[in-house]
C-alpha cells in the first residue's frame, strides 16, 4: 500500500507546554489571532508573557468569513508582523492559517477554493483551547464566503503549522455546550477518517485511538468540567483525529454538515453529530467490517456478526449523543419549511466539496437529498 503521513513541523505538549515552545525561534512580532473571549482568558495571558510583542487580533466571531481573514491581513501588515499565533478554538486556528496564507498571496482567499494552496508564508504556531476541529494538526481551513453562502475547504501542505501547543489546561474553561460541540467533531473526525477510501494503516491505528478516548472521556469532560484526566485525554483524541483527517480525509458527514452551518448557522461540530447517525447508518452498509471493528475497539459490541456489530457502533453513537444534548434540526430552530427549499443547493455544495467521493460507499445527489430529509423524520 502506498501512502504518505504529513504532521505539524513540532508538537510540544503537557502542562505548562508554552513554557516549553520556544516561541523567540519563530519571530519577533506575531499576529496573535483569537476571539474576543480568548483574548481575555488565561491562556492568552499566559501566551503574552512568552510573545511579548505580539500584536493581539481579535477579530474572529463565530466561525470565520472572507471579511474576517482581509482584516486580519491588514492588522499583520500594517503592524508589521513577521509570524502568526493562532489561539483559540478551530475558528480562531482556522483563521491564523488563512491569514498567515494570504500575507503573501494575492488576491482574495475565495479564489484558492478548490486548488492547492502554496507559497512561502511566515511561520505559524496554533495553539487549541478546545478539543475538537484538531485544526492544529491538518493542512485545511474552512472559511464562509459570504457573498456565495458556502463554507469553503481550502487546503494546502504549507497550512499545517511549524508547532502546535497543545495544554489540555486551557480546555478546562470550555462551556458545556463547546465541549459537546467539539468533542463529538472529534468523533467525526476519527469514524469518517476510518472508514474513508484514503484510509490507511498509520490513520487507522490513530482512528481507533482516538475513539476509544473519545468514548471513555468525554461523558465525563461534559459532565465534569474541572475533570483534568478527561479534558488531557479529549486534547489527545482531537489530536489524533486531526492527524487522521489531514492525511485520510474526511467523508460524507463532513460534506453535508459544511452547507448546513454556512446557511443556517449551527456550529460545525453540532451539524456533524446532527448527521452522525443518518450518514454514517449509510455508510456502514458499504464497510461493515470497519464500523464493526469501531464497535468492538470501543467496547460497544462482542458480536462476531459485523453487520450486527456495526449496528451496536451506531447505537452506542447515538447514546453518546443522548449523553451530550445533540439537538435535532428542529430542537435547534431551524424551519423545516426553509430547510427543504435550500437542499438542492446544499446536496450541491456538499458534493463540490469533494467530501463525499470519500465514504467507502458511493454518494449520489438522491443519497443526499434523501438523507437531508431523513433528518426531519
Amino acid at each position: 500500500m502506498d501512502f504518505q503521513i504529513v504532521l505539524p513541523g513540532k508538537t510540544i505538549a503537557g502542562k505548562g507546554a508554552l513554557s516549553r515552545a520556544g516561541l523567540e525561534k519563530y519571530g519577533s512580532r506575531p499576529l496573535i489571532v483569537t476571539g474576543k473571549y480568548t483574548a481575555k482568558s488565561p491562556a492568552a495571558a499566559e501566551l503574552l508573557k512568552y510573545a511579548p510583542n505580539g500584536v493581539v487580533f481579535d477579530g474572529i466571531t463565530g466561525e470565520p468569513t472572507v471579511d474576517m481573514i482581509n482584516a486580519g491581513v491588514a492588522a499583520y501588515h500594517e503592524n508589521s508582523c513577521d509570524h502568526v499565533i493562532g489561539i483559540g478554538g478551530g475558528s480562531a486556528l482556522d483563521s491564523a492559517k488563512a491569514i498567515a496564507a494570504r500575507s503573501s498571496l494575492g488576491g482574495n482567499i475565495a479564489d484558492y477554493m478548490g486548488r492547492e494552496i502554496d507559497g512561502e508564508f511566515p511561520p505559524m504556531i496554533l495553539i487549541p483551547t478546545t478539543a475538537g476541529t484538531g485544526s492544529e494538526a491538518t493542512k485545511f481551513t474552512i472559511i464562509t464566503d459570504t457573498e456565495k453562502d458556502v463554507k469553503m475547504l481550502l487546503k494546502g501542505d504549507k497550512l499545517l503549522p511549524q508547532l502546535a501547543v497543545l495544554d489540555y489546561s486551557y480546555t478546562i474553561s470550555s462551556p458545556k455546550s463547546v465541549t459537546a460541540a467539539t468533542g463529538m467533531d472529534a468523533l467525526t473526525h476519527a469514524i469518517e477518517s476510518y472508514t474513508s477510501r484514503r484510509a490507511n494503516p498509520i490513520t487507522d491505528t490513530l482512528a481507533l485511538s482516538a475513539l476509544k478516548r473519545i468514548f471513555a472521556n468525554l461523558p465525563t469532560a461534559y459532565n465534569e468540567p474541572e475533570n483534568e484526566a478527561a479534558r488531557e485525554q479529549m486534547l489527545i483524541a482531537a489530536y489524533e483525529a486531526g492527524v487522521c483527517i489531514n492525511n485520510a480525509s474526511v467523508t460524507i458527514v463532513h460534506g453535508m454538515s459544511r452547507p448546513i452551518g454556512a446557511l443556517f448557522h449551527v456550529p460545525h461540530g453540532i451539524s456533524n453529530a446532527m448527521l452522525d447517525i443518518k450518514c454514517l447508518g449509510f455508510a456502514a452498509q458499504g464497510a461493515p467490517e470497519k464500523f464493526a471493528a469501531a464497535a468492538r475497539a470501543v467496547g460497544a459490541s462482542d458480536k462476531s456478526d459485523d453487520t450486527a456489530a456495526a449496528q451496536d457502533f451506531l447505537a452506542a453513537l447515538e447514546k453518546l449523543c443522548g449523553i451530550v444534548e445533540i439537538p435535532t434540526l428542529a430542537e435547534y430552530g431551524i424551519d423545516r419549511e426553509k430547510f427543504f427549499a435550500a437542499m438542492d443547493k446544499m446536496a450541491d455544495d456538499a458534493l463540490a466539496s469533494g467530501s463525499p467521493a470519500n465514504t467507502i460507499r458511493e454518494v449520489t445527489k438522491q443519497d443526499i437529498l434523501d438523507i437531508y430529509a431523513s433528518l426531519w423524520d
